[in-house]
């Protein structure tokens, strides 16, 4: 898939993903899916609506995950 989409979660991560991480890998997602670096003007908002919801999609994941009997994030 996409190699520049880094693991959001510990111990690949040590610290608590920031909203930023989220974003940025669900925006290399919806780079990577729609074959898009830069939509054009006309297509913009469907792309940044899939970059929204795959981000909400990424922080409900994490939120949910357990690692070793421990959620990931509180």
């Amino acid at each position: 898939m996409c190699r520049s989409i880094k693991t959001l979660r510990p111990p690949a991560l040590p610290e608590e993903a920031t909203e930023e991480d989220i974003r940025a890998a669900a925006l290399q997602y919806v780079r990577k899916v729609s074959g898009f670096r830069a939509p054009a003007a006309h297509n913009q908002e469907v792309f940044d609506q899939a970059v929204t919801a795959i981000a909400e999609a990424t922080a409900e994941l994490l939120a949910g995950l357990e690692v070793r009997g421990q959620k990931v994030r509180a």
